[in-house]
């Protein structure tokens, strides 16, 4: 079970399928995040100048070249996230690929953000023609992921950007075919190393939809 009960909740509210689960990262898988995210600093005085893969420790106050404080990224961070319909955009090809497999499986998009920013997000998802089911988690995701899995076995695949995500996934779900796709590239050479063990990485959407739907056995 989910150690986050809100999440828990949403969860309960999905009707019981038993169709193979892809679960979905929403930032830098679904909406592009981190392309988008140094012209929204910027519109607030701030520079983000990633040296790590980590954005507190990496924002600076253009006014003065001073780092800023890890509240005051976070505040901004959460500010983004209640306007992201103004700069946030659909990952190339994602709309495409998630479309290609129809209703052959079910998809649920799992997003790790405040719950209160769970409206805002599913209003902006629809207006992009995304309309899956969206869970938002302030917790690790694998036990999301088993719980939405359920007891009959099912084939899992699940895609996203942050590695801890998919050790959580791995741990949990262990037989998950998992996917480490990045909608920005760019930023792959700042990761710091970890285990790869029955995870694949994929370039971009192109890459990762045959991949997946033989997972799925699409």
């Amino acid at each position: 079970m989910s150690d986050d009960p809100e999440t828990v909740r949403q969860i309960a509210e999905l009707a019981l399928d038993d169709r193979p689960l892809l679960v979905l990262d929403v930032d830098d898988v679904i909406l592009e995040f981190i392309r988008p995210l140094p012209r929204y600093l910027a519109s607030r005085g701030l520079e983000l100048r990633l040296g790590t893969f980590n954005i507190h420790g990496n924002v600076f106050d253009v006014a003065t070249d001073e780092q800023v404080a890890a509240e005051r990224v976070s505040a901004a961070i959460d500010a983004f996230f209640a306007v992201q319909a103004d700069w946030q955009e659909i990952a190339e090809g994602a709309a495409e690929a998630l479309a290609s497999f129809g209703d052959r499986a079910e998809i649920v998009l799992l997003t790790a953000m405040p719950h209160r920013h769970h409206a805002v997000r599913r209003a902006h998802l629809d207006r992009l023609g995304l309309p899956y089911p969206l869970l938002t988690t302030e917790m690790p995701k694998g036990p999301a992921i088993a719980m939405l899995r359920g007891d009959k076995g099912r084939t899992v695949a699940f895609v996203d950007d942050m590695p801890r995500n998919l050790l959580s996934a791995r741990e949990c779900v262990p037989e998950a075919s998992l996917f480490h796709l990045m909608a920005d590239n760019s930023v792959r050479a700042l990761l710091p190393p970890f285990d790869l063990q029955g995870i694949t990485t994929v370039t971009d959407w192109h890459d990762a939809r045959p991949r997946i739907a033989e997972a799925l056995g699409l």
